[in-house]
C-alpha cells in the first residue's frame, strides 16, 4: 500500500514538472512559459493609452505591479532589467510553444 502511494506521488510530481517544461532564458535566469506570457499581458494592457506601440512600459512600473508573476522579482533587482523585460515582452510566443526560439528551453 506504501509502495503504492509513493508510486502515485512520484507520477503527480513528474506531471506537475512537466507541464512547466518549456522555460525561457533571459540574462541568466529562466521563467516559465506561463509567466512570460503573463508579463506580456501585462506590458500590453499597461500600453493602452500610448500612441508609440514602440514604447512599452517603464520597468518601474511593471515592477511594481502586483499581478507580475513572482519569479521576475530578481530580474526587477538586476541592472539592465529593462532591456531584459522588453525582450521578454517580445519573445514570440507561437515559435516559443514549439521551441524553435533559442531563450526557450526544455521540451
Amino acid at each position: 500500500m506504501k509502495a503504492t502511494l509513493a508510486i502515485i506521488a512520484l507520477l503527480v510530481l513528474a506531471l506537475g514538472w512537466t507541464s512547466e517544461a518549456v522555460q525561457v532564458e533571459e540574462n541568466g535566469l529562466s521563467f516559465s512559459l506561463e509567466a512570460v506570457k503573463r508579463l506580456q499581458e501585462l506590458s500590453e494592457s499597461s500600453m493602452t493609452g500610448q500612441q508609440n506601440p514602440r514604447m512599452k512600459a517603464s520597468t518601474v512600473s511593471l515592477c511594481a505591479d502586483p499581478m507580475l508573476p513572482q519569479e521576475f522579482l530578481p530580474l526587477c533587482r538586476q541592472r539592465g532589467a529593462s532591456a531584459s523585460l522588453t525582450r521578454l515582452a517580445f519573445v514570440p510566443m507561437d515559435i516559443c510553444e514549439i521551441c524553435a526560439f533559442a531563450a526557450c528551453t526544455g521540451c
